[in-house]
């Protein structure tokens, strides 16, 4: 028990306090009106008087009994809001009044949020998913049990939510139903599983990449809801892989991927239900002749990934091309589509 007082919130402090003091008074009203005999009006100013401890030129003459009740009143009273006052200072210093400003903050921008993505878990492949998506322009909300974890993020730039991200309160309160996708990276594979399978039930449109340390644990998240499941673990071992037995693939790999080969990235052409492309062939997209773009690969609306397009291969809707070339000129591309839709 004693622990448990020891460990009193200020805002519980000031509540309990606040609470006390207005019992008190009402108490010493009506101990002022029936043991001293005064009126109501002059019974309140006597609380007031007595615990603002301004004092009265009166208490000489007054009765013994009224003395003996304002002696009690002064101490409970003042002991009442030195306790609140406490509890006051004690939350204003420990900046508590910084933090619920911070969250009515961060509520407000969660609720601006749209196609975000949501990232479970801000370890250092948390963290580093984070800088990377805010890199490439994405809204990121971070969920994080641990306070310091969303501390960070929040000094890093990220939106984050303090909870359990299986908890799906927490996952609404970081607007899964308005987000694009949702990456969970923690090192359980249970967690991950419950994780995904929360997030499917609350929004089956939404796209979900799962990490997974078991080989074991990938049908699972599949079955749970998972779009994508990466162990990074094997990736890691085929990366080392290729860097000694083709060092020069994975050389090439390692600049396109980090952005380092003269601005040159493998980036996304999604053909939407409108685009212009639809009907033409890779040819007549002039994606290498007018804008020195090369089609790496086409992912069909049916799953199927066909690399090394023939120039005769025609688009349909839904459709998404896999280009590599520079930054600026698969910008320049996505602006003409953008005028033509």
């Amino acid at each position: 028990m004693r622990s448990a007082r020891s460990h009193d919130s200020p805002l519980q402090r000031i509540t309990r306090g606040a609470a006390v003091l207005g019992a008190i008074f009402a108490i010493s009203v009506l101990g002022y009106r029936f043991i001293g005999g005064y009126p109501w009006t002059e019974s309140i100013w006597m609380v007031v008087i007595t615990i603002s401890t301004v004092g009265f030129s009166e208490r000489s003459t007054l009765p013994i009994g009224v003395q003996l009740w304002t002696i009690g009143v002064i101490l409970f009273g003042i002991s009442a809001s030195v306790y609140a006052v406490g509890g006051l200072i004690q939350w204003m210093l420990e900046g508590e009044l910084e933090r619920l400003l911070g969250n009515r903050r961060m509520t407000q921008e969660l609720n601006q949020l749209n196609r975000h993505v949501i990232i479970c878990g801000f370890g250092r492949m948390g963290n580093a998913l984070a800088e990377d998506l805010q890199h490439a322009g994405r809204a990121v909300v971070v969920i994080d049990d641990d306070p310091e974890a969303c501390e960070a993020t929040q000094s890093a730039g990220y939106a984050s939510v303090l909870g359990d991200a299986t908890d799906e309160d927490v996952l609404r309160e970081a607007r899964i139903d308005r987000a694009s996708a949702l990456v969970t990276v923690l090192p359980s594979d249970a967690e991950n599983v419950f994780i995904t399978l929360t997030a499917r039930n609350l929004n089956d449109q939404l796209q979900i990449v799962a990490r997974a340390e078991q080989l074991s644990t990938e049908s699972k998240l599949r079955q749970a809801g998972a779009n994508r499941v990466v162990l990074p673990t094997m990736l890691g071992a085929r990366q080392i892989s290729r860097m000694v037995t083709r060092p020069a693939t994975a050389e090439l790999f390692d600049l396109v991927s980090e952005a380092k080969l003269e601005d040159v990235e493998l980036d996304e052409i999604a053909i939407q239900s409108d685009s212009p492309l639809i009907g033409q062939t890779i040819g007549e997209t002039e994606l290498h002749s007018q804008h020195k773009l090369l089609a790496v690969a086409i992912k069909s609306s049916s799953g199927e990934m066909v690399f090394n397009p023939n120039v005769t291969h025609r688009l349909d809707a839904q459709d998404i091309v896999l280009v590599l070339g520079h930054r600026h000129d698969i910008d320049k591309y996505r602006k003409r589509l953008e005028r033509h839709t």
